[in-house]
């Protein structure tokens, strides 16, 4: 019986390797890509995926030996393209009806999260994009800003308590605290959904503990990975490969609220007999459901409750992991620069309120450049993937040199190539930013170098936040939410290093969270050494 199940399936198998070497080898063989330098392979199933994987400057030195453009060879040794030529990703966000995000990638972001914005693409997103952009709107996250401070002083509560426990210090893993913060704020400022992830009393988050599992583990990395792989090769989801039940359960948890709110949320507006604003719910969802629901939007242009609920969990992690992210980062680069952090902390300390609104925190200069200076240098997403759906032709600013030592102005580009636009990379580059462009200074922005004017980007010479009409539609959301756990915990704390200067590193991750060097078995973390300030001395 078992040979009955195995005989076809290892067949099947066998079929697929065999069309597909065979593929493999005549594009390889007639690529334009087949004279652009790059670094070996060493592995014809991974690639120089591994490599990536293990060191997160591995691409930073190979644009240091190779240029800004080259190819390395990706998943069953396909080529893709590493460019972070200004040129080439204008061209690249310019033309998004040429590059485009892969098919593969789609399926697997649909297959996590649904249906969503993040998961649709031409006609399909600008529909959904339409009815969602009220949501992130500055009025409504001018709205919302008092669930930030809200948990914002949650959080600075829950860490005093810690202090003084400590007689007046205390090392606080602070990844993890934040974590659960831009979780509550997500769900309450998003949905009007209590998560109690802060609240020690609430006992476990089961949703909280999904993310940790598929985003903070050590493993995360091989749990993303073998997602890649099923996608890559669908078959392969018959095998139980590393991460599958996590993906599974995180999934599963997911729409299991996401459904709950949904129909909650439906409900409620109905029942108001509201017949001008729907209801007078504040927080996303319900502002994303009125538009969704007005009588002037036609019925073909509509999102179905599946679509809406689709929405969730993209909101929720991304909406919640990259702030979370961004912010650890802000704490980590404040701790090792405390005349950075003095300073901001002394700005700080002229508003006289607890309880900020948007625009007084918007109203903070210096406040805004250690913000900006944190998304340039800790991007929360370190690169973008985009495919090209045509043949095209992509300009260079920088000449690439090929095997041959000869130069060439332009890059011919086969549709099916895999492009790789390294975000943090380009955020980061010294002919840019200068011989300092790795050095934390948020001085810098008040005289930006006149070459980060031809970074494409949404918001502040960055590419932080991508660019073209894909670009993060909630970037106002985190950033005032950031602001608002910044202007809330250093004016409460001021925060040292929690270990041996050198001992923090980046994940080698989509995701750049933090780790300690020195314990590279444990997930991501971030210790940090808490002192209460000391507000009689301002």
């Amino acid at each position: 019986m078992i040979y009955q199940v195995l005989l076809p399936f290892c067949g099947a198998l066998l079929s697929w390797a065999v069309v597909y070497v065979l593929r493999h080898a005549y594009r390889e063989y007639t690529s334009p890509l087949r004279y652009v330098v790059g670094p070996k392979n060493p592995s014809f199933i991974l690639g120089n995926s591994r490599q990536i994987a293990k060191d997160a400057h591995l691409t930073e030195k190979w644009r240091k030996e190779f240029g800004p453009t080259f190819q390395f060879k990706g998943f069953l040794s396909g080529s893709e393209l590493h460019t972070s030529d200004i040129k080439a990703v204008n061209h690249i966000m310019t033309n998004s009806n040429i590059y485009q995000r892969a098919p593969i990638l789609i399926k697997e972001t649909r297959r996590l999260f649904g249906r969503g914005i993040l998961a649709v693409t031409h006609d399909e997103h600008k529909r959904q994009r339409r009815i969602m952009n009220p949501a992130f709107g500055i009025a409504q996250i001018r709205l919302v800003t008092e669930v930030f401070v809200e948990k914002s002083v949650q959080l600075r509560d829950l860490w005093a308590t810690q202090t003084a426990q400590g007689n007046g210090t205390a090392r606080v893993e602070v990844l993890t605290w934040l974590s659960k913060m831009t979780l509550d704020v997500i769900g309450k400022a998003g949905f009007d959904y209590d998560f109690n992830a802060l609240d020690p009393s609430a006992g476990p988050n089961e949703l909280n503990q999904a993310f940790t599992d598929l985003f903070h583990s050590p493993q995360s990395g091989l749990y993303a990975a073998s997602r890649l792989a099923q996608a890559v090769v669908p078959i392969l989801r018959l095998v139980p490969l590393p991460g599958s039940k996590v993906t599974s359960v995180a999934r599963n948890t997911m729409f299991k609220i996401g459904n709950s709110i949904v129909a909650e949320r439906k409900a409620s507006i109905k029942a108001s007999g509201a017949t001008k604003d729907l209801g007078s719910r504040r927080d996303l969802l319900s502002v994303l459901l009125k538009a969704n629901m007005s009588t002037d939007l036609p019925e073909s242009q509509r999102m179905t409750d599946a679509e809406v609920v689709a929405q969730i969990p993209g909101l929720l992690v991304a909406g919640h992991e990259t702030t979370s992210a961004s912010t650890t980062w802000a704490l980590h680069a404040l701790s090792i620069n405390p005349g950075v952090q003095k300073k901001l902390r002394e700005e700080l300390m002229t508003l006289s309120t607890d309880n900020p609104t948007m625009d007084e925190l918007n109203s903070l200069p210096y406040l805004e450049l250690v913000v900006r200076e944190t998304m340039r240098i800790h991007a929360p997403v370190v690169y973008l993937f985009r495919m090209a759906m045509e043949d095209d032709v992509l300009p260079l600013a920088k000449p690439y040199i090929d095997q041959n030592g000869q130069p060439h102005e332009s890059l011919p580009i086969p549709k099916g190539l895999m492009m790789h636009i390294p975000i943090l990379a380009i955020n980061t580059d010294k002919e840019i930013w200068g011989p300092d462009a790795n050095e934390f200074r948020p001085e810098r922005w008040e005289k930006i170098p006149e070459a980060a004017g031809d970074i494409p980007g949404v918001w502040a010479n960055l590419l932080t936040f991508f660019a073209g009409p894909h670009n993060c539609i909630g970037f106002r959301f985190s950033l005032v939410e950031m602001k608002a756990l910044l202007f809330t915990l250093v004016r409460a704390f001021e925060f040292e290093p929690g270990v041996p200067k050198g001992g923090i590193v980046p994940s080698p991750s989509l995701l750049q969270l933090p780790m300690v060097l020195a314990e590279p078995g444990k997930a991501f973390q971030l210790p940090l050494i808490l002192k209460p300030v000391n507000a009689e001395a301002f």
